[in-house]
């Protein structure tokens, strides 16, 4: 054993400006990695590698989340839209001689207490939810995108007129309005149920789509094209938003999930779906009740509903690993 700056049984030990010698793997031996995490240990533990260096595998677990998502999404398409002709029996067809039967080969997933085939029931609630999912999100994502745009590029009283209906939207309940009007709207179901829910999903996304935009109006390209007379409407489409396709991609996705498991609750709660038509909400509403009794009722619905939401959630997470850019 030797003193200062010698050896320990053979281990190197560094001189020590307090007096003595260093303690291995302690925090004198962190080590800064530029641009990235601190390297602790001289055995590599608790090792974090820079942002650069992490993006490719963060890329390649979002690429199979994106395959897996769009897998399980295409199943469920196409059960919506095809799967229905598997069997005989129509959506609203009822049979006399089966209530509360449990699936069967009559009937794979049993009949309701009014008769109706569960399979097919099912399913025609999945393709409604689908559809209005797709036409809220679609819709929402748009807005957000025209709103944003024109209040970041115009600013002044565009600016301050449009984030104020943003910012005045934000702070309403989306349920209660749709509740509050609900008793003037009675029976009309989706199809304003669904511009409902649109109107209350665009205005985070238009806040930030706003700010990117007071970003990009002040790029060379931009002041370039409006020197060259190029028309607002022009410079918008061709120069902005495609700079924000990333973002909006993933917004839309996302959006899918929001607005399904919205317009289901909603439906549940009976303020969307009316009768004779039906969307997952409304057919997990009517086997609610009875759920313990008779499960078939109430399960079929319900898992779809998880797996489509699964599926969504999976395309947008993944999505938005693969389009982040490295820091």
């Amino acid at each position: 054993m030797t003193g200062h700056g010698g050896e320990i049984e053979g281990v190197a030990v560094a001189p020590s400006t307090a007096g003595g010698p260093r303690s291995l793997g302690g925090p004198a031996d962190a080590a800064e990695v530029p641009g990235g995490r601190t390297v602790s240990g001289r055995s590599g533990r608790h090792r974090r590698f820079p942002a650069h260096r992490r993006a490719p595998g963060r890329r390649r677990v979002g690429a199979v989340r994106v395959r897996l998502g769009l897998g399980l999404l295409g199943v469920l398409l196409v059960l919506a839209f095809a799967g229905p002709y598997l069997t005989s029996w129509r959506w609203d067809a009822v049979d006399l001689t089966a209530f509360r039967r449990p699936p069967s080969a009559r009937h794979w997933l049993g009949t309701t207490q009014t008769g109706r085939d569960m399979y097919v029931l099912t399913l025609r609630g999945l393709r409604a939810s689908l559809v209005t999912g797709l036409f809220v999100a679609v819709s929402a994502t748009g807005l957000a995108t025209v709103t944003g745009a024109v209040a970041g590029y115009f600013g002044g009283w565009a600016d301050r007129g449009l984030t104020g209906v943003a910012e005045l939207l934000l702070v309403l309940p989306p349920l209660l309005v749709v509740a509050t009007l609900a008793p003037a709207l009675h029976g009309a179901g989706l199809p304003v149920l669904a511009p409902l829910l649109a109107a209350f999903m665009w205005m985070v996304t238009a806040r930030v789509v706003r700010g990117m935009t007071l970003s990009l109006r002040d790029r060379e390209y931009v002041l370039a094209a409006r020197l060259l007379g190029v028309r607002p409407v022009a410079i918008i489409l061709r120069h902005i938003v495609p700079h924000l396709a990333p973002l909006l991609i993933v917004d839309v996705t996302l959006n899918v999930s929001t607005a399904v498991i919205a317009e289901t609750s909603l439906s549940y709660l009976g303020f969307g779906a009316r009768p004779p038509d039906v969307s997952l909400g409304t057919v997990i509403a009517d086997g609610a009740p009875s759920a313990g009794a008779f499960p078939w009722l109430f399960l079929p619905p319900v898992i779809v509903l998880v797996l489509l939401v699964f599926a969504v959630t999976l395309v947008g997470d993944g999505l938005r690993d693969v389009l982040r850019r490295p820091a």
